[in-house]
């Protein structure tokens, strides 16, 4: 009997310390405090979000204003006001390198942004619309002049020249006549002419024959001139 009775006095639990009271004691502050944060945190994020649909509010209804570029902000303050210009219908995007110094900017609907001024903003630059349409002008127009230079030396690749008229100058008019004969183009052989296909001369051969045939012209003039006189 006083062995059962020894039994169940020590499976009874012991009295707490002074030690266990104070490490409980800590544990319902830790606790308290752990859920005022968390009410703390509710509260203020209820308020900021208050807050912020006021101003989109006042944004929407003012007509002079486009678009609206707030102070950098953290990820949940950012999170609230995506939330508050979509439910609003206006589109919103975050810009800046890092958490610290991202922003988020609101653009009514009507005045969505177009990729170019959205790589502005990307780049950290302030977007310039005069600016923009100024530069798109040049590209424009380097694009007309590139388009320009290529159908100019597609051309000058099958040149439509006269012989006669690029060799008058070198061996007069009369004998360029005579090689535009002899080196006439046929257009179904493209851009080379015929005369090139059957002869093996070269233009320098060619020319220099021509002027033969005009100096022994010009001799046989002035013998034919020397006999009649």
């Amino acid at each position: 009997m006083a062995d059962l009775l020894g039994s169940i006095l020590s499976s009874m639990e012991k009295p707490p310390t002074v030690g266990d009271q104070e490490s409980r004691r800590k544990a319902r502050e830790q606790a308290a405090r752990l859920k005022k944060m968390e009410e703390d945190e509710k509260r203020k994020k209820a308020e900021f979000r208050k807050k912020m649909e006021k101003e989109v509010s006042d944004f929407i209804q003012d007509s002079s204003q486009q678009k609206r570029k707030y102070k950098p902000m953290g990820k949940i303050e950012r999170s609230i006001l995506h939330d508050v210009a979509e439910v609003a219908g206006l589109t919103s995007f975050s810009f800046g390198e890092d958490d610290e110094s991202r922003y988020v900017m609101l653009f009514k609907k009507e005045f969505a942004p177009s990729d170019e001024e959205l790589e502005a903003y990307r780049k950290g630059e302030e977007w310039d619309p005069l600016l923009a349409e100024q530069r798109r002008k040049l590209k424009e127009k380097a694009a007309l002049e590139e388009a320009s230079s290529a159908q100019t030396e597609k051309s000058q690749a099958c040149p439509n020249s006269n012989y006669r008229d690029k060799y008058s100058h070198l061996i007069g008019t009369s004998a360029a006549k005579d090689a535009a004969h002899t080196l006439e183009a046929n257009r179904s052989y493209g851009c080379v002419p015929v005369a090139n296909k059957r002869d093996t001369r070269s233009i320098e051969e060619a020319m220099n024959e021509i002027r033969a045939k005009k100096r022994q012209r010009r001799e046989d003039d002035t013998a034919a001139q020397s006999s009649s006189s």
